[in-house]
């Protein structure tokens, strides 16, 4: 009797395997339906959009965007054949709105593992670090600094954008400075020229704007060791098959190879310090 019903289970196992198969086969074919098809049919790539000189900009009076990533926007838009549409959002809410469908894609998302368990992240465009900008006269900043722990003293006041990767790593890194946690770029800036903060914690590149703006008086420092060094990349929906991420690599990858992200760069760049005269 045993053995009968080994026979049976054993005459059952090719038939289970190809039902297994079957049903593997059509769970792909699901999760690879074709995210950029479904934005083709729309005509329209969404881009969530937070403000952050020099990747992410926009004209207050217009309201046209600018900036690295905005542009990497409009040219992938370009490649699926639609029209870009950049969403205007917050740091805080740029991860949310990605996983509430509000857009397709998040730009310039620095690539956390925090992050990576609520969205998907293509490569990255560029390398990101954070350094600290302040006013070089300031008697509470250290001449000797070279690190957070330099600067972490009772009577130090840190402007950063909330929700932001550098709000996250400032937050871990600070034990007795005060932080001073702001909506966007513009009011951090102001909190650093007004003298409200001592210390500006942004991307190196962001904050190197400031510094070529104002030679005079503000200064960059990379601390060592590092605050954080990440990818800054396009943010994906967590569910997109690995197809569609793929879509945007090889996109990326080639703007990367060829030096035309460099060249958008060194535009937004111009652009900012152009506004800043």
């Amino acid at each position: 009797m045993l053995s009968k019903l080994i026979t049976s289970a054993l005459r059952a196992l090719p038939a289970l395997a190809l039902m297994a198969g079957v049903s593997a086969t059509s769970a792909h074919a699901q999760t690879a339906d074709g995210y950029w098809q479904g934005v083709q049919k729309a005509g329209v790539l969404r881009c969530g959009a937070a403000v952050a000189p020099p990747y992410v900009m926009r004209d207050p009076a217009t309201g046209e965007y600018s900036g690295f990533f905005a542009d990497l926007c409009k040219e992938f838009a370009e490649v699926l054949k639609v029209k870009p549409q950049f969403v205007d959002t917050t740091w805080d809410n740029i991860v949310a709105g990605l996983q509430a469908g509000k857009w397709d894609v998040s730009l310039a998302l620095n690539r956390t593992a925090t992050r990576a368990m609520a969205v998907q992240f293509s490569i990255p465009a560029m390398e990101y670090q954070i350094s600290l900008a302040y006013n070089k006269s300031n008697p509470k900043i250290p001449a000797t600094a070279v690190s957070v722990a330099d600067i972490d003293n009772t009577g130090v006041t840190i402007a950063v954008m909330s929700g932001t990767a550098q709000d996250k790593a400032i937050s871990a890194a600070v034990k007795s400075a005060t932080i001073m946690r702001l909506p966007g770029n513009d009011e951090t800036r102001l909190a650093l020229t007004s003298k409200r903060a001592d210390i500006l914690v942004d991307a190196s590149d962001t904050n190197q704007l400031l510094t070529q703006a104002n030679p005079d008086w503000a200064v960059a420092l990379n601390p060592k060791p590092a605050l954080a060094k990440q990818g800054v990349s396009f943010g994906l929906p967590h569910n997109m098959s690995a197809s569609d991420v793929e879509v945007a690599n090889i996109f990326l990858e080639e703007k990367v190879a060829t030096g035309h992200v460099d060249e958008l760069i060194r535009k937004a760049v111009d652009e900012v310090l152009k506004g800043a005269k």
